[in-house]
């Protein structure tokens, strides 16, 4: 149950086993990170009438601010995610998204959408009396932090992005429909066949279709198709017993429903949005970090990043996926170049 639960944690963001980090290698198999650590502050964040995010501090109260973005969209924060910084450095905010993990309303989608995430951000650096601040995020995390940084350049000192998503439709496609399959056939099939209706049709508005059906039993069984479908193609090794032991004790809906509605609005961007924006954020140290068989987003995209910005240091991890211990190693490494 317990690497099961881990691999979980990697397809959220990225996830670790409980280890001290003092030697990072890159090409380690075991995540070698800093030591648990307790918040120092819990606390729900009315941001809208709906909605009130699940946020908190870990860390040095008086460090260097840093918020962490959690993929998905849907994932949310783990425990886990606070080993990435060294304590005595950082204050570290985490915070669920809107309808995510334990932010409340669970799995609400009304008045969610990037805009609102892009100013929940701005309204935590508020209340948090924070002037500027560093911006960690993987896959989805690393396009709302992209987001958020053309939006509000002058609050952000550096980032560190893993698993590059520009929310174009070029990914969507990519993710949803041949891409994959080139790579998956056998995981896309599965997914296919476990719908209703397993023609070819437009993904991802038919998934939301039965995600917020009527019939509770086919939202739950779409819900774990996905996650499945999700979980499978996320790495180079994993194990589908797994996953469907991890199913016997999670509730994959909010994360299954969120980040579908975000995909079927094409992540509420204007056409290459990220991409047209980015003369506002080149002067901001970024650190981009890609696993080298990344399937869901693909290295050519961190790659295309990085010759966009030229302040920022590109990292291709061999023998990585979208997550796992090599790319969580790298992302500790390029953390710690941000601790002055």
């Amino acid at each position: 149950m317990k690497k099961a639960l881990i691999f979980y944690g990697l397809l959220l963001l990225f996830s670790c086993e409980n280890r001290i980090g003092k030697n990072i290698t890159a090409s380690s198999n075991t995540p070698d990170l800093w030591p648990a650590i307790s918040p120092y502050n819990v606390e729900y964040l009315k941001v809208s009438d709906i909605h009130e995010l699940y946020l908190e501090e870990v860390g040095n109260p008086n460090g260097k601010p840093v918020i962490m973005l959690h993929g998905g969209p849907g994932g949310g924060c783990s425990p886990m995610m606070r080993q990435f910084f060294n304590p005595e450095v950082y204050r570290v905010i985490l915070f669920d998204q809107r309808g995510a993990n334990r932010s409340k309303p669970y799995a609400e989608i009304k008045e969610n959408n990037t805009l609102e995430l892009v100013e929940d951000i701005e309204k935590i650096r508020k209340h948090l009396n924070i002037e500027k601040m560093m911006l960690v995020g993987g896959s989805w995390g690393s396009t709302l932090a992209l987001a958020y940084a053309e939006s509000y350049p002058e609050r952000v000192t550096e980032m560190v992005l893993r698993g590059i998503w520009m929310g174009t439709q070029k990914e969507i496609d990519h993710f949803y429909h041949g891409g994959t399959y080139k790579i998956f056939p056998d995981a896309y099939t599965q997914l296919m066949q476990s719908l209703p209706d397993s023609a070819i049709r437009p993904l991802p508005d038919y998934l939301l279709k039965l995600l917020t059906g009527e019939d509770e039993k086919l939202r739950t069984s779409t819900a774990e198709a996905w996650l499945k479908y999700e979980w499978r193609i996320s790495d180079i090794n994993v194990d589908t017993m797994e996953i469907n032991l991890w199913l016997e004790h999670n509730d994959p809906y909010a994360f299954s429903l969120i980040e579908n509605y975000y995909m079927a609005h094409h992540c509420f961007l204007d056409k290459k949005q990220l991409w047209e924006n980015l003369e506002r954020i080149k002067t901001i140290p970024t650190i981009l970090i890609n696993g080298r068989f990344d399937i869901p987003c693909l290295p050519e995209t961190a790659y295309d990043l990085h010759k966009a910005l030229p302040q920022s240091e590109l990292i291709i991890v061999e023998m990585a996926g979208h997550g796992g211990p090599r790319i969580i190693n790298a992302m500790a490494r390029a953390i710690r170049k941000f601790e002055h």
